[in-house]
């Protein structure tokens, strides 16, 4: 029964006064609203289109389908009601809350606390009744498994549910891999059956070199971890994959019910909490999580690593990154604003593995303003970055900055502005998060760039390889190429479990086939090699960014392209923010005809990471070519300018020629064919090899022919019969 309308009013007031209700403005206003209706008997008002357009400001046009904001306030507004009556507010008689799924508010009157003696009472009685597993009727034992009733529930839960992302197939490999095993067939999941039932990989063709199984089955991993986190913390069944194996796992949840974390051993006081408080409710595994990343930091806090620990680890050390908290510079919650900027840059940094990031624990040790020179000799970090969070009435303003710790130099600033009537609190500290992260970690970012201009030692190490290879991406030249291959090979000799050179070098021989740079006869063929260091890479570790890239690229080349493009979507999924992935995965697909889809995600990556490889400009100048965007066209080229890159040449030559400048047209193509003699005379097989189109290919072919190279007789007639018809061709013009 709700309490009287008075009393509902005063619980609201008594909330909204306490210093324990750690809640934005809007959330404020948020509570008032729902409350308001809800008392007034307009409950059934209460939606999420109407909570954005009456409470958030929003247009008529929102769509709470696709706009998420509303889900995302109220489970920030059900957190800190949680933290209120955990605190200030647990000895409150009316308990106000709002349940999931829903915003109308729901008011209840506390019971009140029992005696000491009605508490024994009852636990005597409790004691001498049966046991739960001893009842009649009772099908669960307190040792059980679930039954194939509660695991096909809970199956149908966690796929039915928002916060399990389907990323890839997940959706239907947890389905098969549970169906299995209830049927009784857990022994036949094998990568060899999940590859042929739920990829649909035809039977001869699959080979235990194929990746695809371990790359679906990490992904399948972190979404079920990441479920169980979040929208799954109190489900009563849960479901694994253990690592290492496919066969699922069913056990109750005994960390259904949510717990508290207890306090580490050095009390912190609650105004300079390391851990944001809308994040301190944890359930068993989220608190096993925090004990593993304990554990863990124990690796990243040391000195320097020595050499003795690279060997021992097969893995060559990377450039290190501290996080320090973000200064509080004053405004209403600003401290909560900094708390949470710094966690969401300490979730989005790690995502690059070229880079190594000190834990959350070791940022929280250290104060706001700390000095280069305690991070340079206490944990032999070389990169600082820290930041400042101000907050003038809606507006939030963010200032990063990366420092060298050697000098204190300031390498990278930037501020960042935004309205907190206008967006989300948590989207604000993501965006802003992901931003730097991608600046400042990112391969061609400013630690990279900062790194690579120095000159490496004269033993140049798997370290100086990598970033050789960032620098050759960025030229294309010959040259370069022949180093920085024998310098891979190098590497992977010496550390033959460092994923990331593997990749690199999978991409290298790649550009031994497709550009013809330093083209080496011996077995097996580069395309070979490229795909076997591919695959090795993502043997060693599945979830490499950079060693998805160069598999999704091999496939590409191999005439693999549907293949090509499912690893390219699981790996943008995986690593929304890595801009070198983004790039390479819109040139494929602006290549395989997805011109509008391949510029979008190249703006996006060069928005992000401006001092991108030229190639990147390059493609999008080609991309811009095929969309009829000549003046765009022109600007990306001469901003790509790859001068030791034949391909630059002849794509300019292409844009040169449309735009009518003619002399630069005819340039351009000389120097094409003399840097690449053989390109024109085999143009057919050279645009299918990049899975060109064919109406695509007539287009470019075109284009050449107007700036002038020989295109051979018949090139148009025998790619229109190999894929377009003959109008195309009368259309262009071609008889």
């Amino acid at each position: 029964m709700r309490p009287a309308e008075e009393a509902c009013r005063e619980q609201l007031l008594r909330i909204q006064q306490s210093a324990d209700f750690r809640a934005t403005e809007r959330d404020h206003r948020f509570l008032d609203y729902v409350v308001g209706e809800s008392l007034s008997g307009r409950g059934e008002r209460i939606k999420a289109y109407s909570v954005a357009v009456e409470v958030f400001g929003r247009d008529s046009t929102f769509d709470p389908q696709n706009d998420p904001s509303v889900r995302i306030a109220a489970r920030h507004l059900r957190r800190s009601l949680e933290h209120y009556y955990l605190t200030g507010g647990k000895a409150d008689p009316v308990i106000l809350s709002i349940p999931k799924g829903g915003y109308v508010p729901v008011f209840s009157v506390r019971a009140p606390p029992e005696d000491t003696a009605s508490v024994m009472a009852a636990d005597a009685h409790e004691s001498s009744q049966p046991s739960t597993s001893d009842k009649a009727g009772s099908n669960i034992q307190e040792d059980a498994v679930p039954s194939s009733q509660d695991v096909l529930a809970q199956l149908e839960r966690i796929i039915s549910c928002p916060e399990f992302r389907r990323v890839g197939r997940t959706g239907v490999f947890l389905n098969y891999l549970v169906e299995e095993t209830l049927a009784g067939r857990g022994h036949r999941i094998k990568a060899y059956s999940i590859a042929i039932e739920v990829f649909k990989r035809p039977e001869k063709s699959f080979t235990q070199d194929d990746p695809v199984v371990r790359i679906e089955a990490g992904t399948l991993r972190r979404e079920l971890e990441r479920y169980y986190l979040l929208a799954g913390r109190n489900d009563s069944v849960r479901i694994g994959i253990p690592k290492g194996a496919y066969v699922p796992t069913f056990a109750w949840n005994h960390s259904a019910e949510p717990i508290i974390a207890e306090p580490l051993p050095r009390r912190i006081p609650s105004d300079q909490m390391a851990v944001p408080w809308w994040r301190m409710r944890w359930t068993i595994p989220a608190a096993l999580a925090i004990v593993a990343g304990l554990v863990g930091s124990a690796y990243w806090i040391n000195l320097r690593p020595t050499v003795d620990s690279v060997q021992t680890t097969g893995i060559p050390d990377r450039p290190t990154l501290v996080v320090a908290p973000f200064a509080n510079l004053g405004g209403a919650n600003a401290e909560l604003y900094a708390r949470g900027l710094a966690e969401e840059l300490l979730t989005a940094l790690p995502r690059f593995k070229e880079i190594k990031v000190f834990g959350r624990e070791t940022s929280a040790s250290l104060s706001p303003g700390v000095g280069v020179s305690q991070i340079r000799n206490e944990l032999g970090a070389r990169y600082l970055l820290d930041g400042s969070v101000r907050t003038s009435g809606s507006r939030i303003r963010v200032t990063a900055r990366l420092l060298d710790t050697s000098d204190g130099a300031i390498l990278w600033s930037e501020d960042y502005e935004n309205d907190l009537q206008t967006r989300d609190l948590f989207a604000i500290q993501t965006a802003v998060a992901n931003k730097v992260a991608a600046t400042v970690a990112q391969p061609y970012g400013v630690m990279a760039q900062i790194d690579s201009a120095k000159p490496p030692p004269d033993d140049r190490g798997a370290y100086e390889c990598t970033l050789n290879f960032y620098a050759y991406r960025g030229e294309l030249s010959v040259e370069r190429h022949a180093d920085v291959r024998a310098c891979l090979e190098g590497a992977v000799t010496r550390y033959p479990s460092y994923a990331t050179a593997w990749a690199m070098l999978s991409i290298v021989y790649l550009d031994e086939d497709r550009f013809k740079f330093n083209f080496r006869s011996d077995t097996p063929q580069p395309m070979q090699r490229a795909l076997q260091a591919a695959r090795r890479s993502i043997q060693l570790d599945p979830d490499n960014t950079r060693g998805l890239q160069a598999l999704m690229t091999a496939l590409f080349f191999s005439q693999q392209f549907a293949e090509a493009m499912r690893i390219g979507e699981l790996a943008l999924a995986t690593n929304p923010n890595d801009t070198e992935l983004m790039g390479e995965f819109g040139t494929r697909l602006a290549m395989g005809g997805q011109w509008q889809r391949g510029a979008a995600l190249l703006d996006h990556a060069l928005a992000l990471n401006p001092g991108a490889a030229g190639y990147y400009h390059g493609t999008r100048a080609l991309a811009a070519f095929m969309l009829g965007d000549t003046r765009s066209a022109i600007a990306g080229i001469r901003q790509a300018d790859l001068q030791k890159f034949p391909l630059f040449h002849v794509v300019a030559a292409i844009i040169y020629a449309e735009a009518g400048m003619s002399e630069d047209a005819r340039r351009e193509g000389e120097i094409f064919m003399q840097m690449r003699p053989d390109f024109i005379p085999n143009i057919a097989v050279e645009l299918k090899i990049r899975n060109i189109q064919p109406g695509d290919q007539l287009r470019l072919i075109m284009g050449i022919r107007k700036a002038g190279m020989p295109v051979p007789d018949g090139v148009e007639a025998a790619i229109a019969d190999h894929g377009v018809g003959r109008s195309l061709m009368l259309e262009r013009g071609f008889r």
